[in-house]
């Protein structure tokens, strides 16, 4: 495995050497020569410590990943927490990534000005102002919903409350809208085709948000940490980011977030500023104000979506 490093720790010592002459004549131990030798004795002791201390710091992303589990590796000591095969956990960490220094790019194809993504995921943005930060919480669910055969549960709420069920859509039925009433109407071609998925999900961005996946959740404490939640503010504008993976060590967690943005942009995981090469955050590093590098949580706000049930 390629890894990069942060720095690369040279240290060099210098040869000590000690010219006997004439042998028999140094019998006899000078004094000041014996103070230089235990002096630099006690100086490549101290270099020696140094360099032990001073370890180089290793990256943790690996170049030829191409997905989420294979691109960042666990922090030394920590293993990957288990997840059933069908699990959305198992889900995100096979999830594919696009190559490595990828830029983020926006919904109109121009470049994020940041540097903050560790990786970003091969996930479909479409060419709308839609995806955003919620919406792309919104898109993982129903993704793995999809995907893992559980079709039926993909249900998002709009701000008002309605409920948009993917079920209803794929039949044909359609969103009409009357003031601040939502109601479903006819209309539509029935079809559970990837085109008619699409078309679902750019409806429930339309009128979902972070207010809405607020309501959708339920506080969690940070010691039961786990791939699906979110770090959430519901508001106009609001924030989300989510965990989409995690690892342990002597009981204690580390976990990965990821995000999209305003505007829509290509969902990527966030890199930690309080160690650059390592992009995990750890459990003890959960204190308020949370910082992440583009939004900063005042509150505390850890919660879980309620889109599968306790069993998932």
């Amino acid at each position: 495995m390629v890894m990069r490093r942060k720095a690369f720790v040279k240290m060099m010592s210098g040869m000590l050497v000690v010219s006997l002459l004439a042998g028999c004549k140094s019998a006899a131990v000078n004094p000041s020569n014996s103070d230089r030798r235990s002096s630099s004795k006690q100086e490549v002791t101290k270099a020696q410590k140094q360099e032990q201390e001073q370890e180089p710091e290793v990256s943790l992303i690996d170049e030829k990943g191409n997905t989420l589990a294979e691109r960042i590796c666990v922090p030394k000591d920590y293993r990957r927490t288990k997840e059933k095969a069908d699990s959305l956990g198992t889900f995100l960490r096979n999830y594919a990534v696009l190559p490595d220094q990828s830029p983020i790019l926006l919904y109109d194809g121009n470049e994020k000005d940041s540097g903050n993504a560790a990786c970003v995921f091969n996930m479909h943005l479409g060419k709308k102002d839609l995806q955003q930060c919620a919406d792309s919480v919104i898109r993982v669910y129903a993704e793995y919903m999809r995907a893992s055969g559980r079709e039926n549960r993909i249900l998002f709420h709009f701000v008002n409350g309605f409920a948009c069920d993917w079920k209803s859509y794929k039949s044909g039925r359609r969103i009409g809208v009357n003031g601040n009433r939502v109601f479903w109407k006819g209309g539509g071609a029935a079809s559970g085709s990837d085109a008619s998925f699409e078309s679902y999900l750019e409806t429930v961005f339309s009128y979902a948000s972070t207010l809405s996946l607020e309501k959708e959740s339920k506080p969690v404490k940070t010691k039961d940490i786990r791939i699906g939640d979110i770090f959430i503010k519901g508001g106009s504008p609001g924030h989300v980011v989510m965990v989409v993976d995690t690892c342990e060590h002597n009981g204690k967690k580390a976990f990965l977030l990821a995000q999209g943005y305003m505007p829509a942009q290509q969902f990527h995981v966030l890199k930690n500023n309080a160690h650059e090469e390592d992009p995990w955050y750890y459990e003890d590093e959960v204190v308020y104000p949370f910082r992440t590098p583009e939004y900063t949580f005042y509150d505390k706000c850890l919660m879980r979506p309620e889109y599968l049930s306790k069993e998932d």
